[in-house]
């Protein structure tokens, strides 16, 4: 490495001592990363929780689909009572 008697001042070791430093440095935070990333456990998408029978069936009559007849018949065929005809 030291052909022709040229020697390696003060300045080059601390140059070579601080590359290495440096490369060492990236190397294990770029490892840390890494392993940080592929170790991450996967976010699942919230999916909205389906609306209850009853919410549909009020949403229904706000919206005038059915009348407070249908509305109180149904309601109470959800609920397991008895269902009239009228």
């Amino acid at each position: 490495m030291f052909w022709y008697g040229h020697d390696v001042s003060g300045w080059g070791w601390f140059a070579m001592s601080a590359g290495m430093i440096l490369f060492w440095a990236l190397f294990i935070t770029l490892a840390v990363l890494l392993f940080r990333a592929l170790n991450q456990p996967h976010e699942h998408t919230h999916t909205p929780a389906a609306a209850a029978p009853e919410d549909i069936l009020r949403e229904r009559l706000a919206r005038g689909e059915i009348d407070e007849e249908e509305y109180r018949r149904r309601s109470t065929a959800l609920r397991g009572g008895p269902v009239t005809k009228i």
